[in-house]
């Protein structure tokens, strides 16, 4: 979630450089080739099982990476990064919502008093207390956009159980080369109007998030899915903005102030009762 909370200021951050479509094909091509390398003993070893299940990895792959990250990154390209922290917030709603349409899930009362109770620590980080300032924010194309991207990664978190049992780096390879050739065409059609200007910040951003919030974020979250479920994995999404403000506080220089210390006691809470064990046969 750290590194996820990274990737919103660095999509925001080189936007009149680097185009999102771009930026979603170089960050999955870059991460399926540093991958590719350290998997292929795994992939060679999970071949058979790969080409008998290609359909759901070829869906996790288009959702979860490639068509995830794209509508991300053109919704930044026009709404602000804290519009985009706030809908990330409806995620850990929207997976629950996601996992009781496809598997019939339900979460306990617990865990969701607790999604409920981070949420509202989210609202007072983000809007620093004065609920007035949700009442301020404009919406526009851009939010569409970010929030039809939230709503894709539910569906790819709650269709995580269906993956087949393969090694985690041979999941990892296949589903990013999957984005990479998902973004592919829509890089090539937006190179027509848009190209990409190399500054060193830009350069480093790319490198950025095609490394932590790619492949560290991606594999650890996939992971934690597979050992304590969507609902509660899900949960822990409320850390980016809770990240996103101590990232502001620490390397920007913005002021620590009670709202903050509110509002992280809050996420913290909620993500704890939130990430509780339920019912392990239809969670985990």
């Amino acid at each position: 979630m750290l590194f996820w909370a990274g990737n919103t200021i660095a999509g925001r951050g080189i936007r009149d450089d680097v185009p999102p479509l771009a930026l979603a094909w170089l960050r999955w091509t870059i991460a399926a080739l540093i991958v590719l390398p350290v998997a292929w003993p795994y992939l060679k070893r999970d071949r058979a099982v790969i080409f008998a299940h290609w359909p759901i990895l070829t869906l996790l792959g288009s959702i979860g990476a490639g068509t995830f990250v794209s509508l991300y990154y053109v919704g930044l390209t026009t709404t602000p990064a804290i519009n985009a922290m706030i809908i990330n917030s409806a995620a850990p709603i929207l997976i629950p919502f996601a996992s009781y349409i496809l598997h019939r899930d339900r979460p306990s009362s617990v865990q969701a008093a607790g999604v409920v109770v981070s949420l509202l620590g989210v609202l007072i980080v983000l809007t620093r207390g004065d609920y007035a300032f949700l009442l301020s924010l404009n919406v526009n194309q851009g939010d569409l956009w970010v929030l039809t991207a939230v709503a894709m990664w539910a569906v790819y978190t709650a269709l995580l159980r269906k993956q087949p049992p393969i090694h985690w780096l041979s999941f990892a390879a296949v589903t990013f080369v999957v984005a990479s050739i998902v973004n592919f065409p829509l890089f090539v059609g937006e190179a027509f109007y848009r190209s990409i200007n190399p500054t060193p910040m830009a350069i480093f951003a790319i490198l950025y998030v095609s490394t932590l919030p790619s492949v560290i974020a991606q594999i650890f979250f996939n992971r934690s899915v597979e050992l304590i479920g969507a609902n509660r994995a899900g949960a822990f999404m409320h850390f980016i903005p809770l990240f996103g403000a101590a990232l502001a506080i620490i390397l920007l220089g913005e002021e620590l102030h009670p709202f903050h210390l509110v509002g992280f006691a809050l996420i913290l809470t909620g993500v704890t009762l939130a990430s509780r064990p339920h019912n392990v046969a239809a969670d985990a």
